[in-house]
């Protein structure tokens, strides 16, 4: 009947699992996630509770609601064997799941009895109702769900873990999820420009709690390696690879770090092993990509006449790992622009104009993507288009996004190079000196810049934003 219905609606809102802490799926690419939940089933020997609950969840937005009930049998499983001590507390986020299922499919009765075995259980246990347990197991199980969901979740993953330490502050799994957020945090932030938390610290708490987790010794090795301390870096990277040989996780880090520090075969070499045990993974197929684009620059920076068969070889390996990435996963930017940039090496402009267009439409880009693709759009227009105008007008839209980027300096320096270059020649018309007098304002050279709008306006007289503009920069100097 349509009152209960509506009083179970009020009383799942209540559960604490994931059809309650908004997991959106225009985030993130369905299939992929559960690909990539999938294999990590297969390879990491802790319980996989925390796992199965997130695919039954994934598996209801992709509308298959019986295959999801499958998934938190498997989850009720796990619970039976790790925690037969305590299994009501530990099926609370899978208990939750199921409730809405059912729910779902409208069969309400069965809602109805998951949602009073939480209910009774958070009595007796906790002595709370369910919408106010705080449970670090909870949290941290709504972290690493977080985590999967992309960066826009970063930060309230890391909320989740600071929250599951207070109760235990040396739990390894809990600190692993918790430098995890960190460093991706702060990477995020390196882009971007903004005050930067370092991640550093946390790494090293996380593996000295846990000596045996390969997977965060790689991230410490590679946060190592950005603070210019590569030997020290490199002992982490071989102390795990003697621990874990074949572990796809740990191995896909070890490659970036071999990458990063251009020993490009060795990387390949892993990258390889490690596409052998998850041939699927878009996080491999990238970076086998980069490799790839990284042999062919260095191959022509080394080489004064590099051999073309070699040349065509490395794009077409190259283009091939990046299509696979965009054939699995449709929102990975980066994917998307490293593929056009391969086409415009290897001449196929039709290609690369349609694969920048594609990067530009995925509905999750931040502000420094768009800026990163305003460069190399801008790159392409100018190197292989040969159209000046066109690059001009792209760098110009990357630096008019005002928040600060290293993409977005990017397109101002090559932006000031084009426009000075323009000048000089005799072709500067007025956009190009107004653009060249944002510029020198955005670096604080105001005289500069005053000279710049002024022959722009001599060019343009009433153009009102270089009006404006000079205005203002006048009464500022």
């Amino acid at each position: 009947s349509a009152i209960s219905k509506n009083s179970l609606s009020s009383s799942l809102m209540q559960l604490q699992c994931h059809f309650t802490w908004t997991l959106l799926k225009e985030d993130v690419d369905l299939e992929n996630l559960e690909e990539t939940i999938g294999d990590q089933t297969k390879f990491f020997a802790n319980s996989n509770i925390k796992n199965y609950d997130l695919l039954s969840y994934v598996c209801h937005l992709k509308n298959s609601n019986e295959e999801a009930l499958k998934y938190l049998q498997q989850a009720e499983e796990e619970v039976k064997k790790y925690y037969p001590d305590e299994i009501a507390r530990r099926s609370l986020v899978t208990w939750g799941n199921y409730a809405w299922i059912y729910y779902y499919m409208g069969r309400y009765k069965e809602a109805q009895t998951y949602v009073s075995k939480v209910e009774n259980t958070c009595k007796k246990l906790l002595s709370t109702a369910p919408g106010n347990i705080q449970l670090p197991e909870i949290y941290a199980e709504q972290g690493w769900a977080l985590l999967k969901f992309g960066r826009k979740y970063y930060q309230r993953a890391k909320d989740c873990f600071e929250n599951a330490l207070k109760n235990e502050p040396n739990n390894p799994e809990f600190n692993a999820g918790y430098a995890i957020a960190m460093y991706r945090l702060e990477d995020l932030s390196l882009r971007q420009c903004e005050d930067v938390s370092p991640s550093f610290e946390a790494l090293k708490h996380a593996v000295e709690l846990n000596p045996n987790d390969t997977f965060i010794m790689a991230l410490l090795a590679l946060k190592l390696q950005d603070l210019n301390r590569v030997d020290e870096g490199e002992r982490y990277i071989e102390a795990a690879m003697k621990k874990t040989p074949d572990f796809p996780y740990f191995l896909r880090y070890a490659a970036k770090f071999y990458r990063r520090k251009k020993e490009l075969d060795k990387a390949l070499e892993i990258l390889e092993k490690a596409l052998e045990v998850t041939p699927k993974s878009t996080f491999l197929h990238h970076q086998l990509g980069v490799c790839y684009k990284e042999k062919l620059f260095q191959l022509k920076k080394t080489t004064r006449y590099p051999p073309q068969e070699q040349v065509e070889e490395l794009i077409q390996l190259s283009i091939f790992h990046f299509k696979t990435v965009i054939d699995q996963n449709t929102k990975c930017f980066a994917a998307y622009t490293g593929l056009a940039k391969m086409y415009a090496q290897g001449k196929r402009y039709e290609e690369a104009e349609e694969t920048f267009q594609k990067a530009f439409q995925i509905n999750i880009l931040s502000y420094a993507d768009k800026q990163e693709f305003y460069y190399h759009y801008g790159n392409f227009q100018r190197f292989h288009m040969k159209s000046e105008s066109e690059a001009i007008r792209n760098y110009t839209e990357g630096l008019k996004i005002e928040k600060d980027s290293y993409e977005r300096q990017k397109c101002m320096y090559a932006l000031k190079q084009l426009l000075e270059k323009r000048i000089q020649e005799g072709l500067g018309n007025a956009t190009d000196f107004g653009t060249l007098g944002l510029i020198h304002n955005l670096n604080n050279e105001k005289h500069k810049a005053v000279e710049c709008y002024e022959k722009a306006i001599a060019l343009y007289p009433n153009n009102e934003e270089y009006v404006s503009a000079l205005c203002e920069l006048q009464l500022s100097i």
